[in-house]
């Protein structure tokens, strides 16, 4: 098959690593980029040696463009991947896969129409971290899941972030921003979720930029910033979630599964390695495991090269708009449940995305 041109639209702070990945998944290539600001993008595409910067009309209009990489913000994903899609584009997206679930079914609607593909991010889960977690609790490792624990808690990105304003408005929050990572590896790992209830609250009115060139600015809080949550998940685990941005400090773990058999404490889900530990019941220490799968490092990317392989095999991708809409579908329920004082069903559901191959390769490919 011959490689996937991309063109890349938002030319922000997580750009870089995506305009590096081709180096390592060669299935595709970035011939294009574009952002609202054509001097940043101009400035990106000579960085990285991009030969051509366009405006988004341009882009989409290009038939020499195969898939858009949109790392726009989120209030922008779904306007961008609707109108990639109408211009017969495949589309891989940054999370959250949209703001609303309305924008979210438009877009997969839209999508079986036009029979195109969508990924979204987070594509950590297909790190050697959660892909070696995968393997050992589908051998039994720890025996049926029965409860998890999930935790992100910082005081938000405003001490490091140039432009954090979007942090803390609607579609973004700590569980809009980074719950994906922890719901989505937990949906690798234990399936989907069936209900919710929580509690959720801003704690701080307004927020002030630590970081250049606008130190010393406040930031408006329009969106919760500290949500806990119960989720029952359809194979009857109970998981504890808490995202925050409100916490200084703690000794909590990132995310632990407690099974029949044993508990399991894997690494950060915002990365791509571990580490992982295990402690089968009966034993009285945890041990380490060894990674058993590639990519440990930031491999970002990752789920746009499988989904670029995945449409030349005819089969499905990982990192997919269905997995990425039901986070979306979970995470409003979170917020809904604290809103209205009840527990609130999933609506959707979708498939457990197939564990990665130890030996799976993402290169190379012919011209």
């Amino acid at each position: 098959m011959r490689k996937i041109r991309v063109g890349l639209v938002g030319c922000g702070k997580i750009c870089g690593i995506y305009f590096e990945a081709p180096r390592k998944f060669p299935w595709f290539e970035i011939v294009a980029c574009c952002d609202l600001n054509h001097e940043v993008a101009q400035a990106r595409a000579e960085e990285f040696g991009i030969s051509r910067v366009l405006t988004l009309e341009e882009m989409m209009g290009d038939p020499a463009i195969d898939l858009i990489l949109n790392l726009t913000i989120p209030a922008a994903h779904a306007a961008v991947t609707l109108a990639a899609l109408n211009a017969g584009k495949a589309v891989y997206n940054e999370k959250p896969l949209a703001v609303t679930r309305r924008e979210g079914r438009d877009i997969l609607t839209l999508a079986a129409a036009k029979n195109l593909r969508v990924g979204c991010a987070p594509d950590t889960f297909l790190g050697a971290g959660i892909q070696t977690c995968r393997k050992l609790l589908d051998e039994g490792a720890i025996g049926d899941p029965v409860a998890a624990t999930a935790f992100m808690m910082t005081h938000g990105p405003e001490s490091w972030h140039p432009n954090p304003d979007f942090f803390y408005q609607p579609g973004a929050g700590p569980l809009f921003d980074m719950g994906p990572y922890y719901l989505t590896a937990l949906i690798n790992l234990i399936g989907p979720v069936k209900r919710v209830c929580s509690s959720a609250r801003a704690s701080f009115a307004e927020r002030e930029i630590g970081s250049e060139p606008r130190r010393g600015q406040k930031i408006r809080v329009t969106t919760p910033t500290h949500v806990v949550g119960t989720l029952d998940f359809a194979n009857g685990a109970i998981v504890s979630l808490i995202t925050s941005f409100d916490i200084w400090a703690h000794r909590l773990p990132q995310i632990e599964i407690y099974g029949t058999k044993g508990s399991m404490s894997i690494g950060n889900p915002n990365t791509f390695g571990g580490p992982i530990l295990l402690r089968r019941a009966g034993q009285t220490e945890w041990k380490e495991e060894l990674l058993q799968h590639s990519h440990a490092e930031n491999s970002r990317g990752l789920g746009l090269a499988d989904m670029v392989m995945a449409m030349g095999e005819e089969r499905p991708h990982r990192a997919s708009a269905e997995m990425a809409y039901h986070v979306l579908d979970t995470m409003h329920a979170l917020l809904e449940s604290s809103q209205e004082d009840r527990h609130v069903r999933i609506e959707s559901t979708c498939l457990r995305p197939e564990a990665l191959p130890v030996d799976a390769t993402f290169g190379p490919v012919s011209p």
